[in-house]
């Protein structure tokens, strides 16, 4: 074991360590607990590590959210008498260089589940034993971990269906912790590491500056979480069940941002329903359906843990051999909301404008891009991993490859979805398309979603110029299906539907 030097050594005034990462919020944090028990004085960090090996640099929109959650939880550990400090390096060479000349007796974390993040932890939990440190990780991420539940044969699970009769039937959830109510700053040791101030990291954009719509959509941090959870639950629990895909409706939570980065926890929000649901009477429906959405988050990590490529190998390996097509010209149409498919460009420009998409929206997109243009489904993974402000490692691959058919519990090949057909269900006003295509704004709801139909002289009159004001379709939707159901046939061996 090595040996500490005289001014490392640990001792009662010894501080403890707690290192932040996708978990920066006080309540229910449970490193940031353990911590505040031990009443030594505290270092909170963040390391900011964009040297460990395999990790995958933050997208644009992502970092912007970063900055913001950050700066709230700088904010909030100040409140408590505590403070933030940032380090910029690989975490197993700052961590243990702080742990050593701070002399801390304990180092505590969240625990992670992307293959490069478990070896990097590894690897950090090793020098900090050797140095004769605790090093403790916690759950605060996962409703349960993937580790956790098995199936009957000792084997992950590959179904949500039965995933989640597991988990929320047969697995106690803790309930979630306080937030402590006074911390005591340690103070930054001599030797140890430089701090960087959060400016620094350049985690906002400069020039040009896109993130005008993000500001104007988001308030971030724990508090700003806590307030949408219980708006939610106030004003939209209830008709959740009927209206989720609804893009027109403001009926969902809008806490997924919040999630990324841990300003809330799945148990606190887990508890909060439940709680209305059984002690105000609420509809249990609601507060049911809502919460398999959470149980859909913990399937992904579950995936993630047990496949750790699931961004970049397909699920299934039978479509290795899937025929993707190399249309640039398609994926740029996609990427700008200039595919003459009303429904998909509102999504893809509410994407760019604000970092977030309605989940209905982001089905028919994803769909569009792999089964109507047939790119395949990791371009476009990874544009939303761009432009997402709640792109999740773990989500965000595994709803991929779902819509794909390449992933687990996969929607059938034969699930194309017509883009005309959701707008008209989802969306039966046009109040979404309009409000995202403003060109489109004059056209009556009857051809809204496929203003290619509508008479020259409704389309003169509603000041819309196919081609010219907005795009005709660059596919044919008919033809397109076909193509794709070809495609699909050549790997699944010609079973399914058509």
């Amino acid at each position: 074991m090595t040996r500490l030097s005289d001014h490392g050594r640990m001792n009662d005034s010894a501080p403890v360590i707690v290192w932040f990462r996708d978990d920066l919020r006080l309540a229910d944090q449970p490193a940031l607990s353990a911590a505040a028990a031990t009443g030594a004085p505290v270092l909170c960090i963040y390391v900011f590590d964009e040297r460990s090996a395999g990790l995958r640099p933050l997208g644009g929109a992502a970092r912007w959210r970063l900055h913001q959650s950050l700066a709230a939880l700088s904010e909030s550990l100040a409140g408590l008498g505590a403070r933030l400090d940032i380090l910029r390096g690989a975490a197993a060479d700052v961590i243990p260089s702080l742990a050593a000349n701070a002399g801390a007796r304990a180092i505590f974390w969240t625990r992670r589940y992307g293959g490069a993040e478990i070896a990097v932890d590894t690897h950090v939990k090793a020098i900090l034993t050797a140095q004769g440190r605790e090093a403790k990780s916690f759950n605060g991420q996962l409703l349960a971990e993937p580790f956790a539940l098995k199936t009957k044969t000792g084997g992950p699970y590959r179904v949500f269906t039965p995933f989640w009769r597991a988990l929320s039937t047969q697995t106690p959830i803790a309930a979630p912790l306080p937030a402590p109510k006074r911390l005591r700053a340690a103070i930054w040791p001599k030797g140890a590491p430089d701090r960087v101030a959060l400016g620094e990291l350049a985690l906002l954009p400069a020039k040009p500056d896109w993130a005008a719509g993000l500001r104007a959509t988001w308030a971030c941090g724990e508090t700003a979480a806590r307030d949408s959870l219980e708006a939610f639950l106030d004003e939209k629990l209830a008709g959740y069940p009927a209206e989720r895909d609804r893009p027109d409706i403001a009926a969902t939570s809008r806490l997924s941002p919040h999630l990324r980065f841990g300003e809330i926890s799945p148990r606190a929000i887990w508890s909060a329903a439940r709680h209305r649901a059984e002690a105000k009477g609420a509809p249990a429906a609601g507060a049911d359906k809502f919460l398999s959405e959470l149980g859909w988050r913990d399937f992904s990590y579950h995936l993630l843990f047990h496949n750790p490529d699931l961004a970049t190998r397909n699920y299934d390996p039978r479509f290795d051999a899937f025929p993707w097509r190399d249309d640039d010209a398609g994926f740029a149409a996609w990427t700008r909301g200039r595919t003459g498919y009303p429904i998909v460009d509102a999504g893809m420009r509410e994407l760019w404008t604000t970092g977030f998409m309605h989940n209905r929206v982001r089905m028919i997109a994803a769909s569009f891009l792999i089964k109507h243009l047939m790119v395949d489904w990791r371009r476009g993974e990874d544009w939303f991993w761009d432009t997402l402000c709640d792109a999740d490692p773990a989500a965000n691959p595994a709803s991929w490859q779902w819509v794909a058919g390449s992933g687990a519990d996969a929607a059938p090949y034969f699930r194309i979805f017509n883009p005309i057909l959701q707008g008209e269900k989802f969306d039966p006003a046009g109040a979404y398309v309009r409000r995202w295509i403003p060109e489109l704004e004059r056209l009556p709801n009857a051809c809204i979603h496929k203003p290619w139909t509508a008479p020259a002289s409704v389309l003169a009159a509603s000041g819309v110029g196919l081609g010219a004001t907005y795009p005709a379709p660059i596919v044919d939707h008919a033809a397109a299906r076909a193509r794709a159901l070809a495609a699909y046939r050549s790997v699944s061996g010609g079973k399914g539907e058509a």
